[in-house]
């Protein structure tokens, strides 16, 4: 078990958690949510002790063994891929350092062999002998090829770095796991393996995480952190979420009667038990459901922005052709012979185990790149948004964010910009930043933002949700799925995918894969994975 006791922490004027008391205990998996710079990060490292609160302590039962993903990916640079691993758990580590000096010694005496057996001793009682093969494992269900198994760290891309770290994490079955931002950078059947290891995990698990999906697959408890304090929660995201917004809602409603209310509340119960089913969490969340009154759901102070794409025009029903588009680049194969027709409506979930072939292929749409060979035709009542992965270009100026946001904008007047910006959680002060100084989510909503006012009426995104808060991921989430056009995206966020996409198409660097279905229904499919593994072949 890890608790905090009355934990406060300020930097200058700024009170980022005030007397915060929170208990974590074992067999719970806790969701920890809030805003951009609500300080989550800063709360595991806190528990990790990487970072000292002003005042307050953390608490951590007796030779009970915390783990905490690392971020340092340069931090164990001269070590082997396995053995990095095998350091996730310290004292059998040190263990097997200091067997490996006794045994090296010419002068074995009868002190070393006491020393060595007592070390073997240990040694087995933490497993040691199965090491090796555990780390292997863990690496293995991340999708770390087993050819850099003994590869040096400094020699391994970032990629599958970031994989070896979260397996050191979750190497040694360790008591209390500290996780931040576990599937950045893990493809699909990587973070379904994370989360099973997790459903079967029997300790306890904090994660930040902004994939919903993930979350409501593996979170028994949320932990919202909003006005220096967190508070802690029965259920997982969904529940938390549409607990929050009935809550919201009973609350704006002062008419309504307590028995209407209820009523409501018994119905929302009712429902979500129903899809409790599906849950890994079924059987406690049901016990809560059970206990739940009027009282225990609190409305959330969270703000999202307004999201809200229009076209313009409607678009015909020409919209896009392509004919045996191809991309090698560095000689290797992005794509080869892309050959398919978007229709009126439809929204593409593009995806790939190269996200560079994706980003390459939309460059190419938007005439930014060029493909090797084949063609590709726009209808002439198409117009297009493009929301890149990398959108550093467009904030290399100085205006501040009005005047960045005028240059994209028919209407100029200042009023019409500042309230586009309100809509977009950009009040005040915070409309006169410079674009030059914006972090990576308040650039993403400047992007959206620019969509926006394009009224196009084809939406192609790389990536949007990256470096958003969940309430902005979810705004957007919601617009999409009411946009009336057509949507061409890539994303590795589940619940974005499945709940906008009708149509996927695979990219692989032999052929691709064209189904008109849902995300869910396309990596169940068997005829899928059939057709997969013959492109594969």
């Amino acid at each position: 078990m890890i608790s905090t006791s009355n934990i406060t922490l300020r930097y200058g004027k700024r009170t980022l958690f005030e007397e915060v008391n929170i208990k974590f205990t074992p067999g719970n998996c806790y969701g920890l949510i809030g805003a951009n710079g609500a300080g989550k990060s800063t709360f595991l490292k806190i528990m990790s002790g990487e970072i000292e609160p002003n005042s307050g302590s953390v608490s951590i039962s007796p030779n009970e063994r915390l783990t905490f993903l690392k971020q340092n990916h340069f931090e164990f640079d001269d070590y082997q891929v396995l053995q990095t691993v095998i350091m996730g758990h310290k004292r059998l580590y040190q263990v097997m350092q200091e067997k490996d000096a006794i045994y090296a010694k010419e002068d074995f005496s009868e002190a070393d062999g006491v020393k060595a057996s007592d070390l073997e001793s240990e040694f087995a009682d933490m497993n040691g002998w199965n090491a090796e093969s555990e780390a292997a494992e863990l690496l293995s269900g991340l999708g770390v090829s087993e050819s850099i198994h003994y590869a040096t760290m400094k020699d391994v891309d970032a990629k599958d770095k970031v994989r070896i770290l979260l397996a050191q994490a979750l190497f040694g079955n360790p008591d209390i796991l500290l996780l931040d931002e576990p599937t950045n950078h893990l493809d699909i059947t990587s973070i379904m393996w994370l989360q099973n290891f997790l459903y079967d995990f029997k300790n306890t698990v904090i994660v930040v995480s902004h994939d919903r999906h993930f979350l409501d697959q593996v979170c028994t408890h949320i932990a919202d952190v909003d006005f220096g304090k967190i508070q802690l929660y029965s259920g997982n995201y969904s529940f938390w979420y549409h607990s929050s917004q009935l809550a919201l809602k009973q609350r704006q409603d002062q008419n309504k009667k307590t028995e209407d209310k209820r009523a409501e509340l018994q119905e929302f119960i009712a429902r979500f038990s129903a899809n409790a089913s599906k849950s890994r969490q079924a059987t406690s969340r049901q016990k809560l459901l059970e206990k739940l009154t009027i009282e225990d759901i609190k409305p959330s102070n969270r703000k999202y922005p307004a999201i809200l794409f229009k076209s313009e025009r409607e678009a015909g029903d020409q919209l896009l052709t392509t004919e045996n588009l191809s991309k090698t680049i560095d000689g290797n194969v992005l794509f080869k012979d892309l050959t398919f027709t978007i229709n009126k409506g439809d929204k593409v979930a593009f995806i790939s185990k190269d996200s560079l072939a994706i980003s390459t292929f939309f460059d190419v749409l938007m005439q930014e790149s060029k493909s090797d060979k084949g063609e590709f035709k726009w209808g002439v009542t198409t117009s297009q948004a493009y929301f890149p992965a990398d959108n550093a270009k467009f904030f290399n100026t100085e205006y501040n964010l009005v005047d960045w946001l005028r240059q994209y904008s028919v209407e100029k007047d200042e009023s019409f910009i500042r309230g586009f910006l309100g809509r977009m959680l950009f009040t005040g002060e915070e409309s006169l930043k410079q674009s030059t100084v914006l972090s990576g989510g308040e650039k993403v909503r400047c992007m959206l933002s620019k969509m926006m006012l394009q009224s196009a009426n084809v939406l192609i995104l790389d990536e949007p949700t990256n470096h958003l808060d969940l309430e902005s991921i979810i705004a957007l989430n919601n617009g999409l799925k009411d946009f009336k056009g057509t949507i061409l995206f890539a994303s590795h966020d589940y619940e974005f995918v499945n709940t906008i996409a009708n149509r996927i198409i695979e990219i692989t660097p032999k052929g691709f894969v064209d189904k008109s279905m849902t995300y869910e229904e396309y990596l169940q499919s068997e005829k899928v994975k059939t057709q997969r593994e013959a492109i594969m072949a």
